[in-house]
């Protein structure tokens, strides 16, 4: 699955071992979400930090999803080039 197949209301997880919810509808190098962290909190994540999305989990609740089926995440040829780009500032 891309990145760019994940709609609203979807599950994933995070490099950073976070999970979040996807919040709108458009593709691309981020994306709007509200993440459980330290926090529960709103806000662009870049795409290529997703790994993998909680199967059919649209409509469930955190805890609810995180008992689905992981799906693996892949990532266009933009989100890997942002990817190596962020990567070099640090």
């Amino acid at each position: 699955m891309f990145t760019n197949d994940l709609k609203k209301g979807d599950y994933v997880h995070q490099q950073n071992g976070w999970d979040a919810r996807i919040e709108d509808n458009l593709k691309g190098n981020t994306r709007l979400c509200t993440v459980w962290g330290f926090e529960t909190e709103m806000g662009s994540i870049y795409s290529h930090d997703i790994v993998y999305a909680y199967k059919d989990s649209k409509g469930m609740t955190i805890d609810q999803a995180r008992k689905q089926p992981h799906v693996p995440i892949e990532y266009t040829e933009s989100q890997l080039k942002c990817r190596q780009q962020t990567s070099n500032i640090w």
